[in-house]
């Protein structure tokens, strides 16, 4: 076909589709008298929050992100049929009511039908309310009302005064646009100007005036008492002289108000007392704010002291004829028909005393600390005042007797897990089988054990490829089996007596041992690790965790020839440590862990997340092992088990901004450092039976610093990212000492080979929004990279701060959220932008592409970060 033949015929597509974008027009689906609402602004903020008030606006044009939704429900509509959808309704409650008369008395045949009719019912009455499901998709056209723009201007009004603005005013303008630029007119050979009746640009003018500031905060509180407690809870006050009139504040310290005297004893105290006047007529501008707090109906405020505490441990259960057991423990009456759980161990919980006086923030300890124990469904606290005959004639306070009902919850829970895992391109299998044991030794203790077996795909951890060395990245499955037991006792396990006052941080000790086997066509490898851990809460979102016993012994079963070469080969030409991963190992260490996280599980807040690590192993290696260490590579088994000493630090920090209820920015800065405290000299006993000894700062593998992955460095593979700018480049197969080359006589790059640094520098930066009901999307960078601290063979690995900055890899992409509130799946597809260790041009994005060693693709569960 000649090319000027394909030029027409394209022209004539171009007006086709242009003339049909014309010809769907939003305004043909208004009725006469109505108008499709434009555009809304407001003018004139220059102090109040624009968002909070483009939030109290009662009507917004149709959304346009990411896709016109007017234009997609326009679409639908297009062959919607709401007679034919009503026909197929009247008949399936016709075909319906026929079945059911036709099955009588069968009450589960009918109950089936009911059902059925039910779904069908539901099904035809959404689409014809809705719409059918594109139109669902979409939005139908916003038609302007006019009443809901005189409520919004009421409640703009509203909002201003509520902020200090007294003076302000609020004026609308409701205008019809005269001439439009509409460009795809032009593909319909139309003129591209318009004048268009039926939109209307709705337009809030806002006049602040000047905002109210406090110039004298007054209190009057009718009770003496109550009185000097407010006073001496002054420099607590939310509402400081010279600040700005605002009732979302003065609401605050009403609440705060009522909080602090419900500590002190006022168990009767509500916010209703409490009222505020504000008088404006003293100077321009300025507020005199009087506090006012007065006396119940019945006289002054009363404070309330506890008399009785009965903590019912079995709460639910019924034993007909038999009356609860009662043991006292620190004056608390301890019931049950059979006390399974110490009185000891819950009283370490229970921060309520007789004689103490009543307060609201002891009263939340106590159900967060035993809620904390994992052993009972729920916990309730009930207080009853003691009237009448039973209050003591001469008590000036009230008195409370408080009972705690404690649900048991089940003594064994069993959890059984199946599913599989999409991983290197493989789908592998898994199964895990956990039990928990709860109240093991009657002291309140959770014993878990855990087996878990299957299969999961790897890269080639030395980066050998496939038969198509410039595309295909070789992947295998791996088996994998493990089982781990688990211990934790509710309290600090430690030589000496603990105050009670430690019950507050939630303190626990856990015991922990685990068992790793992978087999994979390399090596067999057999991981044996245990851990003594003391874990306390400094607040709801603050925890510490001290590990001072951390011991793990890593051996090698077996390891392949060509394997052995090939990590051999990589020590010798590279000085890779990935040799060392493959040593028997021993790992005694002690760490700590401080982490705070104000977010919830499906990171809905506005929040902040810091995670600080620091370790220090392998210091007492001098007491007992002599160096030169013995590697016999013919013999695995008999090679000793080697020591090395290390301090490693890492921080993670993750702030999460909310911008609207359902957006959200969010970053992320990660960084850490590992290093060796002492050189380590090894003697090598090759395969021929040749020695070599060498003393070089060593690590523990699996302590190194890694980039890339889903919730790191997203473009890259798992751990494939750096070292710095150094390029690594395949070796040959068939001869390992040389370095592949392709018919074109150019070094084949590796992609694939795991880049163990000594320092990590990450960051991220992700905007997270609707798209769907429950999908959401996102958009990404990253950045990030890992260097080696001492000096290093590789050029370009180790970390120079007259270079480092130019050796960011960054990537950049898209990403999916399935939310299903219980689970959140994900996928990202994320691209390289800046690759520092490609040879000559680094700027990979201009050579995109969906090959894996440009873009990579991301499956999770739960978010990233």
């Amino acid at each position: 076909m000649e090319l000027p033949r394909l030029r027409q015929l394209a022209l004539a597509g171009l007006l086709l589709a242009g003339g049909g974008l014309v010809g769907c027009s939003p305004l043909r689906l208004l009725k006469p008298g109505q108008r499709l609402l434009s555009d809304v602004s407001i003018k004139g903020t220059e102090k109040a929050d624009p968002e909070r008030l483009a939030a109290l606006v009662q009507q917004q044009p149709n959304s346009t992100f990411p896709l016109p939704k007017v234009t997609i429900y326009q679409f639908g509509r297009s062959f919607y049929n709401p007679e034919r959808i009503a026909r197929k309704l009247a008949d399936t409650q016709a075909s319906y009511a026929r079945q059911i008369k036709e099955a009588g008395t069968d009450s589960a045949r009918v109950g089936k039908l009911l059902r059925r009719r039910e779904q069908k019912e539901r099904r035809y009455q959404l689409a014809l309310d809705k719409g059918n499901a594109i139109m669902r998709l979409g939005e139908p056209p916003v038609v302007y009302d006019s009443s809901l723009t005189a409520n919004s201007v009421q409640q703009l009004s509203i909002y201003l005064k509520s902020k200090g603005f007294f003076r302000s005013s609020v004026t609308v303008t409701d205008t019809v646009p005269t001439r439009r630029f509409t460009p795809l007119r032009l593909l319909a050979l139309q003129a591209p100007y318009t004048t268009d009746s039926q939109r209307v640009t709705v337009t809030y003018h806002i006049h602040e005036g000047p905002a109210f500031h406090y110039s004298q905060l007054d209190d009057e509180v009718a009770d003496s008492i109550v009185a000097r407690r407010v006073r001496a809870a002054r420099p607590q006050r939310l509402l400081q002289v010279g600040g700005q009139y605002d009732e979302e504040v003065i609401g605050a310290e009403r609440a705060r108000l009522e909080v602090l005297l419900k500590n002190q004893g006022y168990y009767d105290f509500r916010q209703q007392y409490i009222t505020f006047e504000a008088d404006t007529s003293f100077r321009p501008a300025t507020v005199r704010l009087r506090t006012l707090v007065a006396n119940p109906a019945r006289g002054e405020h009363q404070r309330y002291t506890l008399r009785h505490v009965d903590f019912i441990s079995d709460a639910g259960i019924v034993r007909f004829g038999r009356t609860r057991d009662t043991l006292v423990r620190d004056s608390v009456n301890y019931l049950a028909y059979r006390h399974r759980i110490s009185p000891r161990a819950l009283d370490r919980k229970l921060a309520l005393r007789p004689n103490e006086p009543y307060s609201l923030i002891t009263t939340q300890r106590t159900q967060r600390q035993l809620g904390s124990l994992d052993m009972f469904r729920f916990t309730t606290i009930n207080y009853r005042r003691v009237r009448g005959p039973e209050a003591p004639a001469d008590s000036t306070q009230g008195l409370l007797d408080v009972t705690i009902n404690a649900a048991p919850a089940k003594k064994f829970q069993e959890t059984t897990e199946f599913g599989g895992t999409y991983v290197a391109q493989q789908v592998g299998p898994f199964g895990n089988v956990r039990l928990k044991i709860r109240n093991v030794f009657g002291g309140a203790e959770i014993l878990e054990f855990g087996v878990r077996a299957g299969f999961e795909g790897q890269y080639d951890i030395t980066g050998t490829q496939s038969s198509d060395t410039q595309k295909k990245l070789r992947s295998e499955l791996t088996t994998q089996l493990g089982a781990n037991v688990n211990l934790v006792l509710p309290r600090f396990l430690v030589p000496w007596r603990v105050g009670p006052r430690l019950g507050e941080y939630n303190p626990r000790t856990r015991f922990n041992a685990s068992y790793t086997y992978v087999d994979r066509p390399d090596y067999t490898r057999t991981n044996v690790e245990g851990t003594f851990d003391y874990i306390w809460q400094r607040s709801a979102f603050h925890q510490y965790v001290l590990t001072p016993i951390d011991l793990s012994i890593i051996r090698t079963a077996s390891i392949s020839d060509t394997f052995q070469t090939t990590l051999q080969n990589l020590l010798i030409r590279q000085g890779s440590p990935l040799f060392r991963s493959f040593d028997n190992l021993l790992i005694p260490s002690f760490n700590a862990t401080s982490l705070y996280n104000s977010n919830d599980f499906n990171e809905t807040r506005d929040a902040r997340y810091l995670r600080l690590f620091a370790e220090v192993g392998g210091l007492s290696r001098g007491l007992f092992q002599k160096q030169p260490l013995l590697t016999d590579t013919r013999n695995l088994r008999q090679s000793d088990l080697k020591i090395y000493d290390f301090t490693k630090f890492t921080a993670d920090y993750r702030r999460y901004y909310k911008l609207t209820s359902d957006s959200y920015l969010v970053y992320r800065l990660a960084g850490g450092a590992v290093a060796a405290l002492s050189p380590t000299r090894l003697t090598t006993i090759a395969r021929d039976g040749s020695q070599s000894t060498a003393s070089s700062y060593l690590v523990p593998y699996d302590k190194y610093l890694f980039s890339g992955g889903s919730s790191s460095v997203r473009a890259w593979k798992p751990r494939r990212l750096g070292t710095g700018s150094f390029t690594q480049y395949r070796f040959d197969p068939e001869n390992p000492a040389q370095l592949l080359r392709d018919e074109q006589d150019k070094l084949v790059r590796d992609y694939n080979l795991e880049q163990p640094g000594e320092l990590l520098l990450e960051g991220n930066i992700e905007y997270r929004f609707p798209l769907y009901n429950f999908i959401k999307g996102a958009v990404f960078t990253d950045v990030g990279n890992v260097w080696s601290i001492r000096p290093d063979p590789r050029p370009g690995a180790q970390f120079q701060f007259n270079q480092f900055y130019r050796q960011f890899a960054v990537g950049s992409g898209f990403g999916f959220r399935f939310d299903l509130s219980f689970l959140i799946m994900r996928l990202d597809i994320a691209t390289k932008v800046y690759d520092p260790t490609a040879p000559g041009n680094k700027w990979a994005i201009r050579n995109f592409s969906f090959r894996e060693d440009q873009t990579a693709f991301n499956l999770g569960i739960g978010y990233p970060f």
